[in-house]
């Protein structure tokens, strides 16, 4: 498997004084980039087999260094018999726990300090990596701590390469073929590695399921010592039933009341909304008011982290396209390292003689730096209601920036006398150089 944006922003981080941390979703391929593509390029390079100290802590053969101080006597006995540049490669970091220091007086400890009297993975790698000649790379995340914990620990000490599942590009790749039949795979089943790498359809559809119930579900109820498990659940099936759809938390909890007749407050499930995003599961997006230049606190969308996993919860129930589609381009821009918001344009219309202000929307506003691009996607535009319903707010943004409308299928691209570019979404996903 080639994954060579995410080997790229490892090799251009090297030596950079800060300890390379590898988040992302639960198997989506942070072991294999680290131990394989990462390991084997630096070998490539000339980098002596022995300066590459490579550690999975899950490994019951390295269960005696889970414990931080062992680990940090280890690394540095290893490290003084070496020269030149020496890597030290960890996975599964999560597995080195915390133990209490010897000697220390607890009473004058404040209670706002009480990690003082631990010491932890952080301690130990935070003083290797002051080392000129060490580089320090990490990976972690269970039910106990999440790869965006592992993050938080390093307390600005760390370097966060995020990785996401097999993008369009990585999957057809991957798996050859028509491009029109791998686009329709790949809506169905997404871009899980192991899933992609699974050619018997019943056995992907079974690894999917399996993931969701006996991974992420476990991990987001022991991490989060959850109280309500059916909660969990069902938020989970109404927000893969909605991608893509504006919503807030006091609409979530009416739905949720509506299906189960249980009355819950909108600030747990906002906090558990919370943990989805923690768990890397859901992503958002907020309004932003195109002209007034502001943000709108609600109601925002949330995208799932893929669309596999996505089908796979609703047991392959309710595959829209249109939905489908607008997630898969949602998770394609942030891959590529864009912010991405959902755009709303007040226009002026009349009303039986009246004037009012309407909000139309624009599914994606796409930045980076001070470059911006306006985005819809329409699966199919059909109708002369449908377009002009997608090129409204684009015509009233009234400034410079690129507007794309991305169709279903493998349309070319083409401009309109407006300037505005349509292009199929399977050439949209395999040309990065569209948005620049």
């Amino acid at each position: 498997m080639n994954r060579d944006r995410y080997l790229q922003k490892l090799l251009k981080r090297r030596g950079n004084g800060q300890i390379k941390v590898i988040t992302g979703i639960r198997r989506c391929g942070k072991s294999y980039l680290l131990f394989n593509l990462f390991r084997n390029q630096l070998l490539e390079e000339g980098i002596p087999k022995k300066n590459i100290i490579s550690l999975p802590l899950d490994d019951d053969e390295h269960e005696a260094l889970r414990d931080p101080r062992a680990l940090g006597a280890f690394l540095r006995k290893r490290i003084e018999s070496l020269s030149g540049k020496i890597y030290i490669l960890l996975d599964e970091i999560q597995y080195c726990h915390k133990v209490k220091r010897d000697n220390i007086d607890v009473s004058v400890v404040a209670p706002d300090d009480r990690d003082s009297l631990y010491i932890t993975f952080y301690d130990v790698l935070n003083g290797l990596q002051r080392r000129e000649n060490v580089d320090i790379y990490v990976t972690g995340s269970n039910s106990k701590m999440l790869s965006d914990d592992v993050l938080t620990i390093f307390r600005g000490r760390g370097d966060e390469v995020r990785i996401h599942p097999f993008s369009f590009a990585e999957y057809l790749a991957c798996v050859g073929g028509d491009r029109t039949t791998a686009f329709q795979d790949y809506m169905t089943f997404g871009g899980m590695p192991l899933a992609v790498l699974e050619e018997d359809e019943r056995e992907r559809r079974n690894y999917l399921v399996r993931l969701f119930t006996t991974v992420y579900v476990k991990d987001l109820l022991e991490h989060n010592d959850i109280e309500q498990p059916w909660l969990v659940e069902r938020l989970l099936d109404v927000l893969s039933s909605s991608v893509g759809s504006l919503t807030n938390p006091t609409k979530l909890a009416d739905t949720i009341r509506s299906m189960t007749g249980q009355t819950i407050g909108r600030n747990t499930v906002d906090l558990y909304i919370s943990y989805l995003k923690q768990a890397y599961l859901f992503s958002d997006a907020k309004r932003y008011d195109v002209k007034g230049k502001k943000y709108f606190e609600t109601p925002y969308k949330l995208y799932s982290e893929d669309v596999g996993l996505r089908n796979a919860r609703l047991n392959w129930r309710q595959q829209e396209q249109t939905h489908l589609m607008e997630n898969m381009l949602f998770n394609e821009l942030v891959l590529r390292g864009y912010s991405v918001d959902v755009g709303v344009v007040p226009i002026e219309a009349k009303t039986d003689g009246k004037r009012e202000i309407r909000k139309h929307e624009i599914d994606f506003i796409v930045n980076r730096g001070f470059n911006r691009t306006y985005i819809q996607s329409a699966f199919a535009l059909g109708t002369e209601v449908k377009e002009e319903q997608e090129y409204l707010p684009l015509r009233h943004c009234r400034d410079a920036f690129k507007k794309i409308i991305v169709t279903g299928g493998s349309e070319r691209m083409w401009q309109d006398e407006k300037g505005i570019i349509h292009i199929g979404v399977i050439p949209f996903l395999l040309d990065e150089s569209l948005v620049d």
